[in-house]
């Protein structure tokens, strides 16, 4: 059974820090491209970033830049967002997600997200 689990979201003041994880188990992490896509109140699912299989390529939502570092360790099965000098606007459901191969492949299957709060 396929199975990812998020963790590491929280309360968090404007310009402070976050490093989230999801585990996975049930399927070969090695093999599959991996995304965190985010979900703020009232809006629509917004892509945040993506990493290939090996790690060897990395793509970033415009909002995400120089701000968020996605990163694997394919030993330890987990996927991770380090988020630095968050803001209000990045107050969102996290959830990282598993394509069906490679970066440019769809998604197939999500965690059930971690909160973050952006908040003074």
């Amino acid at each position: 059974e396929v199975q990812l689990v998020e963790s590491g979201g929280g309360l968090v003041q404007p310009g402070g820090s976050l490093r989230l994880s999801c585990a996975a188990s049930g399927f070969t992490f090695s093999s599959y491209a991996m995304n965190w896509v985010r979900q703020g109140p009232g809006k629509g699912l917004e892509w945040v970033s993506v990493v290939e299989r090996g790690g060897e390529i990395i793509e970033y939502a415009d909002s995400a830049k120089g701000r968020f570092t996605i990163s694997r360790d394919n030993a330890k099965n987990t996927l991770y967002l380090q988020m630095n000098s968050l803001k209000p606007e990045d107050t969102a459901v996290y959830y990282c997600a598993k394509t069906t191969g490679g970066i440019d492949w769809p998604l197939d299957f999500w965690g059930q997200g971690t909160q973050v709060t952006v908040s003074s």
